[in-house]
């Protein structure tokens, strides 16, 4: 196949008419996508076209909330981030198809309403993809699916307690462990029952949940091998910073991975295997504008419980840690309000895996394609990750990102794991040959860099465009080194139009 920065003529030539053109197909659609990379925000507060017409009408109306949007997104990945099951051929020099080139759409239609002391929300999602290769596919699900349908009763004015039952995103933080991955054309949601504690001091929530498996052209079900719950208290009491602090419990029976057969469970199941795995974490962020032009945001976490690799393997017990620490400056008084900032994500790997410790991070349930590289190659597990990040705004509808990446794994005892949570390749050394654990290996993996920009358009529609590009190291080089390997591109192009 030829060179990504050859073919974007070709590509865009042909697919982005019909990207227009679906575009104004879905016009009277509703919904709430979302991308990771935001553009500006509209320069008006838009409610949706509905909205606005009722309110008009009359005041009592604006309890209602009818609404939603289209996205619609065309993307090409070349030499890596096609092959299922682990992207064991990624970056790969002939013998495998790495390529792909599709075109997905992703409707959301909600109705809400909100009381003095309670609310509910219902939202359909419709999930396709055209031209896809991937087969099973991970990002398409039918023509209509239920998103979300959740009950919330309490109101925090008048009393400190309130409970959201039903189909919901659960999202802390920046979404490192737990997230709705908007990004993904279907997204994340949990059948979970939510408890929120919240007075002047700190708010604490507590849930305990199922997270629910797409199923192509059936209604999705949670997977009932599967619970993951959790306490996340939030306080400012901590000068000039918010703090947060929690625990997560995540606990996966054998049936898990095959939960749900006829779909693509390992795309949400992030792991084959059954664990019981506890995160106890904290994160502090700066508040805005309260340590002058700087900023910062720190996250850490340390895991224990116990890991079952396969059905017949004995447990292993779970001890593994990650951190990240992300400063950035912004320069107020200069044209675009530039931010420079520099990160470092750290997440533990296996030292050695015939013992009876597991040292990987176990990611969870994040929306990673914030953090790791916006090709979406890697995970928080046995990495280390320095991002260097320059962001500008040089007109009140355009903002542009420009960041790059170096990877090294943690542990060259341990496999490099894909956006998913995926092992690349088995435990068998594989001398040049493909992905595996190879100690000898050198342990840089390579370095991304990505460009995004996104502009919008009117208070409701907005447009965004991205290329990256994945340099090997010498990590991937050895992987390879018997079969021959080359870097991986990606680009995409994106429409989001709010109802």
């Amino acid at each position: 196949m030829a060179p990504i920065h050859g073919r974007l003529w070709d590509v865009f030539a042909t697919h982005i008419p019909k990207t227009l053109a679906a575009a104004a197909l879905v016009l009277g659609a509703a919904g709430a996508a979302q991308a990771q990379y935001a553009p500006p925000p509209p320069l008006q507060p838009f409610p949706g076209f509905l909205n606005d017409w009722m309110r008009k009408q009359n005041p009592y109306l604006a309890n209602w909330d009818i609404g939603g949007s289209a996205r619609l997104r065309y993307e090409v990945k070349e030499n890596a981030g096609f092959t299922a099951a682990g992207s064991g051929a990624d970056f790969r020099k002939g013998g495998a198809d790495n390529d792909n080139a599709y075109f997905m759409d992703k409707v959301l239609a909600r109705v809400g309403y909100t009381d003095k002391w309670w609310s509910f929300l219902i939202e359909g999602r419709s999930s396709g993809t055209t031209g896809d290769d991937r087969n099973p596919n991970a990002e398409s699900d039918g023509p209509a699916e239920l998103h979300q349908a959740w009950f919330t009763f309490g109101n925090h004015k008048e009393f400190p307690v309130s409970l959201k039952v039903g189909r919901q995103e659960l999202s802390y933080g920046d979404e490192r462990l737990v997230g709705a991955f908007a990004w993904n054309n279907i997204g994340r949601v949990f059948d979970a029952v939510k408890v929120r504690w919240q007075n002047s001091g700190f708010s604490v929530d507590a849930f305990t949940s199922r997270i629910v498996l797409p199923d192509d052209n059936n209604f999705n079900m949670g997977n009932d091998y599967n619970l993951f719950s959790g306490a996340y208290l939030t306080t400012k009491k901590i000068p000039k910073n918010t703090a947060e602090f929690y625990f997560l419990s995540r606990n996966d029976g054998p049936g898990s991975a095959t939960a749900n057969a006829g779909s693509f469970p390992p795309f949400e199941v992030p792991a084959p295997f059954a664990r019981d795995i506890y995160t106890i974490g904290l994160r502090f962020k700066s508040n805005p504008g309260e340590l002058g032009n700087w900023d910062y945001t720190l996250e850490a976490a340390g895991q224990f419980g116990n890991w079952k690799s396969t059905a017949t393997s004995p447990r292993q017990d779970q001890e593994a840690f990650a951190v990240s620490l992300n400063a950035g400056y912004t320069f107020n008084e200069t044209f675009g309000t530039p931010r420079i900032a520099l990160e470092y994500a750290f997440a533990s790997g296996d030292s050695d895996p015939t013992d009876n410790k597991h040292e990987t991070f176990d990611n969870l349930y994040p929306t990673n394609h914030k953090f790791y590289g916006y090709m979406d190659l890697l995970s928080w597990q046995n990495i280390h990750d320095v991002r260097p990040i320059i962001t500008m705004k040089p007109h009140p509808r355009l903002s542009v990102a420009l960041e790059g990446h170096l990877f090294w794994l943690a542990d060259t005892h341990d496999r490099l794991y894909n956006v998913a949570g995926l092992p690349r390749g088995g435990t068998a050394a594989t001398p040049g040959t493909g992905f595996g654990i190879n100690p000898n290996y050198s342990s840089f993996v390579g370095g991304e860099i990505d460009l995004l920009a996104g502009f919008n358009v009117t208070k409701f529609a907005s447009l965004e465009a991205g290329y990256g590009h994945f340099f090997r190291g010498d990590y991937l080089k050895q992987t390879w080194s018997a079969i021959g390997s080359q870097d991986a591109d990606w680009c995409y192009l994106q429409t989001l139009v709010r109802f």
